[in-house]
């Protein structure tokens, strides 16, 4: 049986924040194997400045080359529909099922669990990996989560350094002709050069321009 974690995002793009967190947890909690999983079609929110979902797993396989306990799960970009999470990991669980799968969220992320859907499930199919960063205590997040099934058993916690890199600032780094060196793994950057990604307004199928602005 392997202990997978399985970190989650768009990715777009992937960033050494990304590449510390997966580091982290993989050894805050002994885990074998860390599979980042770029969404497909987001449920809650649009991806800002998609280049394309293939890109963005591009990317991501890019970041973890060379780097045997870091990998790419394609469960969430190969569908077609948006899937919460719960979805996502009955799929994951169903073609491994001898792993032990830890999903990996920010303690903000963790906090707002009772909200989600099928959060109990959640818990049954995963073990809940928490990012401990300022902000959000371990006790406010074991307080909020004592009502759900299992979250007293489920819910494993591992530090995080604070780096202040989002996608968003990468994005408009690139769109402005900024260097993206250290913020992104080399062959990030030389992917995002190589495909002129970020260096001009992406638009919809529908022709309507995207922003370059938000979160990610």
């Amino acid at each position: 049986m392997a202990r997978v974690g399985l970190l989650g995002g768009t990715f777009n793009p992937p960033h050494i924040a990304h590449l510390v967190c997966a580091q982290e947890a993989l050894v805050g909690l002994r885990l074998d194997r860390v599979l980042l999983v770029p969404a497909g079609v987001p449920p809650h929110k649009e991806v800002e400045a998609d280049p394309g979902v293939a890109h963005r797993v591009a990317m991501c396989e890019a970041a973890v080359a060379g780097d045997d306990r870091l990998g790419v799960s394609r469960a969430d970009a190969e569908r077609s529909e948006p899937a919460y999470t719960v979805e996502l990991l009955r799929a994951v669980s169903a073609a491994a099922p001898g792993d032990e799968l830890s999903f990996i969220v920010g303690g903000d992320m963790a906090y707002t669990l009772p909200t989600w859907r099928d959060p109990e499930e959640l818990l049954a199919l995963a073990r809940l990996a928490v990012a401990e960063r300022e902000g959000v205590r371990r006790t406010d997040i074991a307080e909020r989560l004592a009502g759900l099934a299992g979250a007293a058993e489920r819910v494993d916690f591992f530090d995080m350094p604070r780096l202040d890199v989002s996608s968003s600032l990468l994005r408009r780094r690139a769109a402005a002709g900024g260097p993206l060196r250290y913020l992104v793994p080399d062959a990030v950057a030389a992917y995002i050069a190589r495909e002129h990604l970020y260096t001009a307004p992406q638009r919809r199928s529908d022709g309507t321009r995207l922003s370059l602005g938000g979160n990610a």
